[in-house]
């Protein structure tokens, strides 16, 4: 099952809600994934077409609670690309019908119809949320946590209804990116909190824990691997910087001989040899006196300044 899938058979499963809550759901699925028809003699009916069946059942149920009108639920088969099958809710042609398109706002014109906004849907706060999760569901996907980005988006096809949809987003505090691909507006989050947030107002809470327990699982296994490399990063230098150090004291103990050496040099160019492996810090705590790392430091570039001139090298600071 996809994360889409899931969270969207989650939503199709909670409470309906209020009355006012229901309408807004309903008229949001209807925006997003409805058609009207008009015949001839101007008899309204409506369909409601979705690959998911939950979807469809609570498309169905919202429009039986709302309008105690006949309506009929199909099955069809795509006949192109996937070869999908379609659930399609319809409202029939009845007494009754063009009140319930006018407590949808949808309202007939000589063109043939439009969907007014000033309605009661967007005076309650319960009723955006409701208006969100039916855009979720009809047009909306969310990629597997467990791939490399988080990805939300909703594909919305009317100028003005994708204007309301980011407004109603704004108001809850998220912040929505958009892009037209193919005459066609994407209303996109990319960052896990946002996306997180944005199903918590849908009311997707099951979905919302397993996003959050991948996502911490990432989180944790992504700085483990930071500090796995910083860590890593840091022994390499120290084995170079010890190698180097090991092959500048064999220069000097052929030349001039590490017994020549003033007494502290010498003492710590043959704990090197004797140690190639230890850190700076380990090795001035095997002196004795113990002595700190930036004192090691600076007695091991007085070693390399000395094979230097003995190479006829340059030392470099």
């Amino acid at each position: 099952m996809s994360f889409t899938k899931q969270v969207k058979d989650e939503m199709a499963r909670i409470d309906d809600g209020e009355k006012c809550c229901q309408l807004a759901e309903l008229k949001s699925l209807i925006m997003m994934s409805g058609n009207v028809h008009i015949d001839a003699d101007y008899h309204l009916s409506l369909t409601l077409e979705t690959e998911n069946p939950a979807i469809a059942r609570r498309a169905y149920r919202l429009a039986k609670n709302l309008f105690n009108l006949q309506h009929e639920v199909s099955v069809k088969r795509r006949a192109r690309l996937k070869k999908s099958t379609l659930y399609v809710v319809r409202l029939l042609p009845q007494i009754g019908t063009k009140k319930a398109f006018k407590t949808l706002g949808i309202e007939l014109t000589p063109k043939g119809y439009e969907i007014k906004w000033d309605s009661d849907i967007f005076k309650k706060r319960c009723c955006h949320r409701s208006y969100l999760r039916g855009v979720f569901l009809g047009s909306g996907s969310v990629s597997n946590p467990e791939q490399k980005t988080y990805h939300l988006e909703i594909v919305v096809k009317d100028p003005t209804h994708y204007k309301i949809i980011c407004e109603l987003m704004r108001n809850f505090g998220l912040n929505p990116k958009s892009l037209m691909k193919r005459n066609k507006y994407m209303i996109y989050l990319k960052e896990s909190e946002q996306i997180v947030d944005f199903l918590n107002i849908i009311g997707a809470h099951a979905a919302l824990l397993s996003f959050e327990g991948v996502r911490v699982k990432k989180e944790v296994r992504n700085r483990v691997n930071r500090i796995v490399n910083c860590e890593t990063a840091n022994l390499n230098k120290t084995v170079d910087a010890a190698i180097k150090q090991v092959e500048a004291i064999r220069l000097l103990e052929k030349n001039p001989g590490l017994e020549k050496l003033p007494v502290g040099l010498e003492k710590i160019a043959r704990l090197r040899l004797e140690n190639p492996d230890l850190s700076l810090k380990e090795l001035g705590e095997l002196m004795n006196p113990v002595i700190s790392k930036s004192g090691v430091n600076h007695r091991m570039r007085r070693l390399q300044k000395m094979a230097d001139k003995v190479s006829g090298k340059k030392h470099r600071k």
